[in-house]
């Protein structure tokens, strides 16, 4: 930004006005009834809306009295557990998640060869756009990068405004084909261009899977195991929709329901998925885990550990949050079904790649910390470890690096988005616009000679 160094000083001289006139006292929501972040005081979201494509159960209701219970996902009324068991010795599952997904029924083993093939054939990109769009401003952010691409690729489609459902759906499946492409080759020219890093482009084979052709972009000999496919698929699976409400889907149908393209309302998710407050969060978890590392002279500690924990937690060490990222969830109470099924994968990978001693650290905080957290906090429901508490470790050991941590996450979340966007369209129909209460007044207009 060294052309505007001229008035860099303008922006320091101009920000206590914005103090002074955009602060609202947190008093006034609770006093005129307002739903901070559309959640009440205990956490629940204001019902904004209805959906047939997941749910999330955190409570259940005993002899009339909600109380808190083990968390539940269902993607179309499936419990993804099952949809992970099921699955099991074969290829796929994210992809067949993503059909369940898309089209509201399981398919049979005919329809998902299908849905595969033509997902494999989508996992093409425009002439040059690799060298002309992608390689052009490489960035260490390569969610902003992706957004950038998406945006791009309208200009390519002579349909990109046609709402219609199929043709909705073409673009949908295209981006989601395209996806894994956009956050590599972006990784690679990031790597290249500002890290003086191997260039080098491999493209797709449209017979993989998912996770399959994200190893084999990412890594320079293209090989993997079939564990570590497996557990990339099982990744992608937990990770491709989480209900409406939250923040990157919630952002698709607001921006769906005033009747734009797809390659904008898919961009705008992938700027609300990139803030730490939303798809960041493994990375904080991952940045954590190495502070604790390398502030304990002995991890078998348990004492020592334990203490270090509450540092956390009185905002005395880290990054002085308060917080042990990777703990407790906006929704779940008890469990996030997510972290309970994905955590024996972790534990197999764990095995196969010698890491048993880091894997013993993050047991011993998953079983430390929400006993330590209750002790200290006033705590609604139940507090327990949620899947970004293991999703970094799984993701460092495949070797993927912590720039495509979040891309990864919106690798898998584009089948959700995608979902959602239709059923906006075929339901709602009209554009989401709550209402905002002006506190600002009124005031007499004062010529400029007179101010």
């Amino acid at each position: 930004m060294d052309h505007l160094q001229n008035v860099m000083g303008y922006f320091d001289q101009q920000q206590p006005l914005c103090a002074e006139h955009d602060r609202i006292p947190k008093d006034l929501y609770r006093e005129f009834g307002v739903k901070a972040g559309l959640r009440d005081e205990n956490g629940k979201g204001v019902l904004a809306g209805l959906t047939n494509i997941s749910d999330i159960r955190a409570f259940q209701y005993v002899d009339g009295v909600k109380k808190p219970a083990d968390g539940q996902l269902l993607y179309r009324g499936y419990d993804v557990k099952d949809l992970i068991r099921g699955s099991a010795g074969s290829r796929f599952a994210f992809e067949e998640a993503g059909y369940l997904l898309l089209f509201g029924e399981l398919p049979t083993q005919e329809k998902l060869d299908e849905f595969c093939r033509v997902l494999g054939e989508c996992r093409t990109m425009p002439t040059n756009f690799t060298r002309d769009v992608i390689m052009k401003a490489p960035s260490h952010d390569i969610m902003n990068s992706m957004a950038r691409s998406v945006l791009t690729l309208a200009s390519y489609d002579p349909l990109a405004a046609d709402l219609s459902t199929p043709n909705v759906l073409r673009q949908s499946i295209q981006l989601a084909g395209i996806f894994p492409m956009l956050a590599v080759y972006g990784y690679h020219a990031y790597n290249h261009y500002e890290k003086d890093g191997s260039m080098y482009i491999h493209r797709p084979d449209p017979e993989l899977s998912t996770a399959e052709n994200f190893l084999r972009m990412l890594r320079p000999d293209m090989k993997y195991t079939a564990l570590e496919a497996r557990v990339l698929d099982v990744a992608l699976l937990l990770h491709a929709e989480h209900g409406g409400g939250n923040n990157s889907t919630f952002t698709t149908r607001v921006v769906t329901s005033s009747g734009t393209d797809t390659y904008s309302a898919l961009a705008a998710a992938l700027c609300s998925l990139k803030g730490p407050r939303h798809g960041g969060a493994n990375l904080m978890v991952m940045q954590m885990m190495q502070n604790i590392r390398e502030n304990l002279h002995d991890q078998e500690d348990d004492e020592e550990l334990e203490a270090y924990l509450k540092k956390l937690l009185h905002g005395e060490a880290f990054d002085r949050k308060g917080l042990i990222y990777g703990m407790g969830h906006a929704v779940y109470s008890l469990s996030d079904p997510r972290e309970v099924v994905f955590k024996g994968y972790v534990e197999q990978l764990a095995h196969e790649k010698g890491r048993d001693k880091d894997l013993a650290l993050y047991n011993k905080i998953e079983r430390m910390a929400p006993q330590l957290i209750a002790e200290e906090r006033k705590i609604f429901k139940g507090v327990s470890p949620n899947v970004d508490f293991y999703s970094g470790f799984v993701y460092d050991m495949l070797g993927i690096p912590m720039e495509l941590y979040t891309p990864l996450f919106a690798v898998a979340r584009v089948m959700g988005w995608s979902a959602h966007r239709i059923e906006e369209l075929l339901s709602a129909n009209k554009i989401i616009r709550p209402a905002y209460k002006s506190l600002g007044g009124t005031h007499e207009y004062v010529r400029r000679t007179e101010r």
